[in-house]
C-alpha cells in the first residue's frame, strides 16, 4: 500500500453550517495532517501523532500551507472557457453572440479535446479538483471532457447538451437523437473510474415539449444519473419560458411535468423562484447552484442563499464558466459574500467554504467521496497560501483568528493563492 503524508493547517467541516452552528461543525488544527494510502484519505489527525505512527511515510509538509478539500465545481461550460468575459450582453444576447458561435467549433474532435485539457488545467491551478459541466451537442465534446478528466484521475461529471429549438441549426439536434445520444454516452461513460453523466437540457426555451419528454423517460430509466439544466435566471427568460410553455404553472413545472424533476435534479442559477417552485424543490430534495459571479456580470439578480438554506433545497456552489467571469473557486465565494452583502446578509467564512467543498458535494450526492477531509473519501486536497499576496499578507499579519486569515485570501486570493491541488493523493499542481 502506497503511503504519503501531507502536513500543514487543517480546516475541515463535520455538518452543514448552515443548518447548525458553524463553531459546532467547523474544525480547525494549526499543526495537522492527511495520511493517503491509494489515493483515499486514511487518517486525519495532528502532525506530531501522524508522524510518530507512521514514521517511514514520504512526507510533504505545507508548514503555515491550509489543507482543505479540493474545490468542487457544481454548474460550468467548459466549451466557453474561451470566451469568459466576453463584454455586454444579457442572457440571450449571450447565447447568441457569444455562446453559440464557439459551442458550434465542437463538432470538430481535436478543438474539443483542446479546450477539454485546457479548462481542466485551469481548474486545477485554482484549486478546482471536480467540475460540472455542460458540453455541447455533438457527442466528441463529451467524450473529449471524460477522457481528459480521466487522464488527470479527476471526479467530473457531465452530459450532452441537448437543443431543438430556438438555437443554430448547426447546434440542434432533435427528440430522438438527444435521447439516442444521450443514452450512449451515458453507458460509455456513467460510473467509468471517476466519471459521472448527467442528462443536459440546456434549457426550456431551447428544447420542445418533445426533447423534453424524451429526455425524461431517458432519466426514469436512468435514475441513478444526475440532471443538469437551468433554471429563473432572469425576468426575460422567465417571461419568455411563459410564452412557450403557456399551460404551465412556472418555469420549474415546464420540467416537472416532463419527468425531470428529481432529488438528482441541478437546477443552475435559481435566482427568482415562486413559493410554489421552493416548495416543490425542497420537498423532492432536488438542488439548486449559485453562480453569483454569473449573476452579477449578465445582471441577472441576487439568489437568496440563507431563505434557501432554511429549506431542504441542495444548494451548490459554481464558477458557471463562461458566463461567470472567473475560473476561481475564491472568487466565486467572494462574489457570493458580495450578493449576501446585497440582501442584508454577512455570509460566514466557514458557510462559504463549506460551499465551494462539501455543500457542492452534496449536490452533486458525492458526499464523503469528495469535498471533505475524512477517512475514506478520495484525496483530492488544496493547499492553500494564506499570504500569497503583499496585500493579502500584510492583512493576514493582522488577523485575529483563522477565519480572519481565511477571508483575507477568500476576498482577494486568486491562481496565486494555490499553493498544490492533490487529485486521487497525486500532486496535479504545484
Amino acid at each position: 500500500m502506497q503511503h504519503k503524508l501531507i502536513l500543514g493547517q487543517i480546516l475541515s467541516h463535520s455538518g452543514n453550517p448552515f443548518s447548525k452552528e458553524w463553531q459546532s461543525v467547523s474544525h480547525f488544527s494549526a499543526r495537522g495532517g492527511v495520511l493517503i494510502a491509494n489515493g483515499k484519505i486514511q487518517r486525519i489527525g495532528e502532525a506530531d501523532d501522524l508522524r510518530r505512527d507512521h514514521p517511514d511515510v514520504p512526507v510533504m509538509d505545507y508548514a503555515q500551507g491550509l489543507i482543505i478539500p479540493g474545490f468542487v465545481d457544481a454548474h460550468m461550460h467548459y466549451p466557453q472557457t474561451g470566451i469568459i468575459a466576453s463584454w455586454g450582453k444579457q442572457l440571450i444576447d449571450w447565447l447568441n453572440t457569444y455562446t453559440f458561435p464557439e459551442e458550434s467549433r465542437f463538432h470538430d474532435p481535436a478543438y474539443a479535446e483542446q479546450i477539454a485539457g485546457r479548462t481542466l488545467d485551469l481548474a486545477l491551478a485554482h484549486g478546482t479538483t471536480t467540475l460540472t459541466s455542460f458540453c455541447t451537442i455533438h457527442p466528441a465534446s463529451v467524450d473529449a471532457f471524460f477522457d481528459a478528466a480521466a487522464q488527470r484521475g479527476m471526479a467530473v461529471v457531465a452530459g450532452k447538451t441537448c437543443m431543438d429549438r430556438n438555437a443554430p441549426d448547426s447546434l440542434r439536434d432533435t427528440a430522438q437523437s438527444a435521447y439516442d445520444d444521450s443514452k450512449a454516452l451515458l453507458t460509455k461513460w456513467h460510473r467509468r473510474g471517476r466519471a459521472r453523466y448527467a442528462i443536459t437540457p440546456r434549457f426550456s426555451p431551447t428544447s420542445t415539449p418533445d426533447q423534453l419528454a424524451a429526455l425524461g423517460a431517458l432519466w426514469s430509466e436512468f435514475p441513478d444519473c444526475l440532471m443538469q439544466t437551468h433554471l429563473s435566471e432572469q425576468l426575460p427568460e422567465i417571461d419568455w419560458v411563459k410564452g412557450l410553455f403557456p399551460d404551465a404553472r412556472d418555469y420549474l413545472d415546464t420540467y416537472e411535468q416532463f419527468g425531470l424533476l428529481g432529488a438528482k435534479g441541478l437546477y443552475g442559477h435559481a435566482i427568482h423562484l415562486t413559493e410554489r417552485e421552493i416548495a416543490r424543490l425542497s420537498e423532492v430534495g432536488a438542488a439548486v447552484v449559485h453562480c453569483p459571479t454569473s449573476n452579477s456580470f449578465i445582471g441577472s439578480g441576487l439568489f437568496d442563499l440563507m431563505g434557501l438554506a432554511q429549506t431542504q433545497v441542495r444548494i451548490g456552489l459554481a464558477t458557471d464558466t463562461g458566463g461567470g467571469s472567473s475560473f476561481s473557486m475564491l472568487r466565486t465565494m467572494a462574489a457570493a459574500y458580495e450578493i449576501g452583502q446585497l440582501r442584508g446578509v454577512a455570509i460566514h467564512p466557514s458557510q462559504l467554504l463549506w460551499l465551494a467543498t462539501a455543500g457542492s458535494a452534496e449536490a452533486l450526492h458525492m458526499s464523503g467521496q469528495i469535498g471533505c477531509l475524512a477517512p475514506g473519501a478520495d484525496a483530492d486536497l488544496t493547499v492553500l497560501d494564506l499570504a500569497s499576496t503583499p496585500a493579502i499578507a500584510q492583512r493576514s499579519a493582522r488577523a485575529e483568528s483563522i477565519w480572519d486569515t481565511l477571508f483575507s485570501t477568500i476576498m482577494m486570493g486568486d491562481d496565486r493563492a494555490i499553493r498544490a491541488t492533490y487529485v486521487a493523493g497525486d500532486k496535479r499542481h504545484g
